[in-house]
């Protein structure tokens, strides 16, 4: 049985748009969609009399923002086969307990009631940092969420911490037909020691070298298994979450790998996808990997 893409919705803008990004997801994989609500009103309804004839608020507010969801989630693809759930607790546990049953998470940039003018939210940013399978945070300008580019990039990291990343990346632009642009940054240290019997631009060659060949390493059994996707590969000097982030700007989906230490349960994000969920011109998937 196919794990479902699971959305989380609140009624807020970034929560609609990740529905909209998740029903055309499930689409495109064949998956189920399932939307979760957290509210924790289900806690304590048994502080309210039983002789009371009023539902809580905080219920009616839960199906209506549940309901309304799964509307323009059947609007937009009646195909799709979808469920709905409320569950108690609050957004970051409801989605990390989700996730343990999930293909991958998917949610908005900003939640109902935070801030007006955070870049990304507490909860798209601490689920992404945390939980064990894919998370995508929905984000971008309305071009980037359009999904219209016909590329998605691949931040290529080291071979032990983005194995997943490069798989999904692939499952990705096999299931869009679109091309996968896969790179991996380098940068020339400030005070390398510099051999004057060579030439200047000896050793900016040999570390684009090593940067192509780490991206050999990634992807060689990779390639193989997707033949039909067409690869662009790229080597840039820079620091990659600047790169990435320009980039972003001509894709529909940027992915990166993340680490995910066994018993370590802080926020588990570099600088490179912690500044791409910010700043990102698209949808990110940061993809975890077991180290």
């Amino acid at each position: 049985m196919e794990l479902p893409l699971v959305v989380g919705v609140d009624g807020s803008n970034g929560s609609l748009d990740a529905v909209d990004w998740a029903v055309d997801e499930a689409a495109r994989h064949g998956l189920p969609l399932r939307l979760v609500y957290a509210c924790l009103w289900e806690r304590y309804e048994g502080v309210v009399p039983e002789t009371s004839l009023e539902r809580p608020a905080e219920q009616v507010l839960a199906e209506h923002i549940v309901g309304s969801a799964a509307e323009r989630a059947r609007t937009r693809n009646p195909d799709v086969k979808m469920t709905s759930d409320v569950i108690p607790a609050d957004a970051v546990s409801a989605l990390l307990e989700a996730g343990r049953h999930a293909s991958a998470l998917v949610t908005g940039s900003r939640g109902r009631g935070e801030l007006r003018g955070l870049l990304l939210g507490s909860v798209g940013l601490t689920v992404a940092a945390r939980a064990g399978c894919p998370v995508i945070v929905v984000r971008g300008d309305r071009v980037g969420l359009a999904g219209t580019h016909g590329r998605i990039l691949l931040g290529a990291g080291e071979p032990e911490t983005c194995g997943e990343a490069v798989r999904f990346a692939f499952r990705e632009a096999e299931a869009r037909r679109c091309i996968l642009d896969v790179v991996r940054t380098w940068r020339r240290p400030a005070y390398e020691a510099i051999d004057h019997s060579t030439s200047a631009q000896e050793p900016e060659r040999q570390h684009e070298e090593q940067a192509s060949a780490v991206l050999d390493a990634l992807l060689a059994d990779v390639t193989a298994d997707h033949p039909a996707v067409r690869v662009s590969r790229t080597t840039v000097e820079g620091p990659a979450r600047k790169v990435l982030v320009h980039r972003s700007a001509a894709s529909d989906l940027v992915i990166v790998g993340a680490r995910r230490r066994s018993g370590h349960f802080g926020l588990q994000l570099g600088r490179v996808n912690h500044t791409l969920l910010h700043h990102a011109a698209c949808p990110v998937a940061v993809v975890p990997q077991r180290v």
